[in-house]
């Protein structure tokens, strides 16, 4: 399945025609280096390069009766050479074209990808400036922890984002590996110069030992990175349906003129943007499943991977691609709302600064276990009765024993919880 507004420039990669391009890439070189060797003629070389070409629809054609997709390739490819087609494929089994080409897919996909992350990272460091003074509750178990700065959350997305160049980045150099050593990978029909020059002519790198086909675990390592990707943007994706609850209403993703959010009630303005990517962050894992069970194949080389790789990198590479650009749209023109925030930070009665409370009495010199007896009473007073905390701690003469009113008072500064931020934006951002 190709989503709707996938970029047309990622559909193409995955498309028949680059495909067959890819492979017809593969079988030149190959030719080319055997014409350095001195086995192909020249002039064969320049009628084989000249007139190397395909028709899909001849290519299936030829496969509905040869039940081979090389063999169809190869044979719609001889029609339009002619007889010096006698020298393409000289020595090469299928894989060694197929996995070649696949190689090749995959890091044009891959950049793409980088594109994307590179251009999501950028957003990520504007959007961190620009709240980094935004002061919201920060909320462990869904439940009000401490204030904090809704800027940093971009800042904590911007550095997983780097992470996620990080790991693609090696992801790509493990990937664009490639393998022209015959049937089972022993060179016994072709001497191992050709691979190297052909290889080096696809920019590629050789799998130092091969089977009859590189080994999955190189794939299985470029899905995985994938996996970390969607689980990334379903992270955020969360955090922006959380955000949007009409409870807490403290953000929400882009709602543009003429869109409806329901059949039913047209008061709604649901997360839909955010909940489809949190769906097919659950396919893009399951998919990277898939990978794995593809490492472990009979012997030499069994087709069981083929059929599974048809479907999940291409579909992967072309819902990154998709999630990324959706999410960077719904980032791009987020929705935020910092009196919303301040008016929930309220709703705990000033509770957050339970912490503070217990420290100070620390450092007065009761005991952490005496202290946090006397702090939880009077929240959980605080709680039941719905009463400011700071207005029960400035009459509980437990604490005014050790905390006079105005450093009582002093505790409840909110912009305290924000005064480190410059040191973490160092530590992101240089």
């Amino acid at each position: 399945m190709i989503p709707r507004y996938t970029r047309k420039e990622m559909g193409n990669i995955w498309s028949e025609e680059n495909k067959f391009r890819k492979w017809l890439e593969v079988e030149i070189a190959v030719c080319e280096a055997w014409a350095e060797l001195g086995k192909i003629p020249t002039d064969a070389l320049t009628e084989i390069k000249e007139k190397a070409d395909f028709d899909i629809k001849r290519i299936d054609e030829i496969e509905a009766t040869v039940k081979h997709d090389v063999i169809a390739f190869l044979t719609a490819v001889a029609e339009k050479v002619g007889p010096v087609s006698r020298y393409v494929h000289m020595g090469l089994t299928s894989s060694d074209v197929v996995d070649t080409a696949l190689a090749l897919q995959i890091r044009e996909a891959a950049e793409l990808i980088m594109e994307d992350l590179e251009k999501l990272k950028s957003l990520f460091r504007e959007k961190a400036f620009q709240y980094r003074d935004t002061i919201c509750m920060g909320r462990s178990h869904g439940v009000h922890a401490e204030p904090t700065s809704f800027g940093l959350r971009f800042a904590l997305w911007y550095e997983e984002t780097k992470r996620n160049i990080e790991r693609l980045t090696s992801a790509i150099d493990r990937i664009s590996v490639g393998k022209i050593s015959g049937a089972v990978g022993t060179f016994s029909n072709m001497p191992p110069d050709i691979e190297e020059i052909a290889l080096k002519k696809l920019g590629l790198k050789p799998e130092p030992v091969a089977t009859q086909v590189v080994q999955r675990d190189r794939h299985a390592e470029f899905l995985s990175v994938l996996a970390l990707i969607a689980a990334l943007v379903e992270k955020i994706a969360v955090e922006i349906r959380h955000l949007q609850r009409t409870e807490v209403l403290e953000a929400e993703e882009p709602f543009t003129e003429g869109q409806k959010g329901s059949s039913a009630m047209p008061h709604k303005r649901n997360p839909v943007g955010c909940e489809n990517l949190s769906g097919l962050a659950r396919l893009v894992r399951s998919n990277a499943f898939a990978a794995y069970e593809n490492i472990a194949l009979w012997h030499d080389r069994d087709i069981s991977h083929s059929s599974v790789e048809r479907v999940i990198i291409p579909d992967n590479c072309i819902l990154i691609d998709y999630m990324l650009n959706r999410l960077y749209g719904i980032i791009k023109d987020l929705r935020v709302y910092p009196e919303k925030m301040l008016k929930n930070i309220e709703l705990s009665y000033g509770l957050y600064n339970s912490q503070r409370v217990l420290l100070a009495l620390v450092e007065k010199g009761i005991t952490r276990e005496e202290a946090y007896k006397i702090v939880q009473s009077n929240a959980m007073h605080s709680w039941k009765e719905g009463k400011p905390f700071m207005e029960l701690l400035l009459k509980d003469e437990n604490i005014k024993k050790y905390l006079t009113n105005d450093e009582i008072k002093s505790i409840f500064e909110i912009n305290y919880y924000t005064r480190n931020m410059e040191h973490i934006y160092r530590r992101v951002f240089g």
